[in-house]
């Protein structure tokens, strides 16, 4: 039985926001397949987003993710500290979506995140909202500080694992009221969807 009758199949990212080709669009519907996951819902359709991927539960959630972001030619991009960024691994970080985040800088993480968005045409960034992998009380809040200090949406890729699927979800409501929104959003995924560790969700 299908458990989301009402989804549609995954599309490519319209074409002023994807990036890759079609060799690359192949080595991810095919990492898909090897690995028995599908996508189910439409992907963003705005220049500038903050992606929540959750629940955020294995090591095993980087790859699905990246696999689906080859396979729809999604433009994520990913923060990481600066000091992760020396050569060689810097070329390879970069290319895959890495953004170098100083932790020294007078301009906290929000800050730098609000400027390279502001720099930006097109920027979709990924956020795992526990910020680990095993059990958290609630959410950092710090994806919802960024989305409000860029003014742009977020948006929901969440990650079923009882049936292997990752679904582009929908665009979360946000109030301005980070402790309720975390703890809503939270709740809605919860409510909704299923960790590959559940006993760490």
């Amino acid at each position: 039985m299908d458990p989301y009758p009402h989804l549609a199949p995954t599309s490519l990212v319209k074409p002023e926001y994807r990036i890759g080709n079609r060799f690359t669009r192949w080595i991810g519907r095919n990492l898909l397949s090897i690995l028995g996951w599908k996508t189910l819902g439409d992907p963003p359709d705005m220049p500038k987003v903050v992606i929540i991927a959750a629940p955020h539960t294995s090591n095993w959630d980087l790859i699905i993710a990246l696999s689906a972001m080859l396979a729809y030619g999604m433009p994520i991009y990913f923060m990481m500290k600066k000091e992760a960024f020396f050569w060689p691994l810097g070329l390879l970080w970069k290319k895959m979506g890495g953004i170098p985040i100083s932790r020294k800088s007078k301009n906290d993480v929000t800050g730098q995140m609000a400027d390279r968005f502001a720099e930006e045409d097109t920027l979709w960034i990924a956020i795992t909202p526990e910020g680990t992998r095993s059990s958290v009380p609630g959410y950092r809040k710090g994806y919802l500080r960024i989305a409000q200090a860029a003014n742009v949406p977020v948006y929901l890729f969440g990650v079923d694992a009882r049936h292997k699927i990752v679904i582009f979800d929908k665009v979360l409501e946000t109030t301005g009221d980070i402790d309720a929104d975390a703890e809503a959003h939270r709740a809605y995924v919860s409510a909704h969807y299923n960790g590959i560790k559940p006993r760490n969700g």
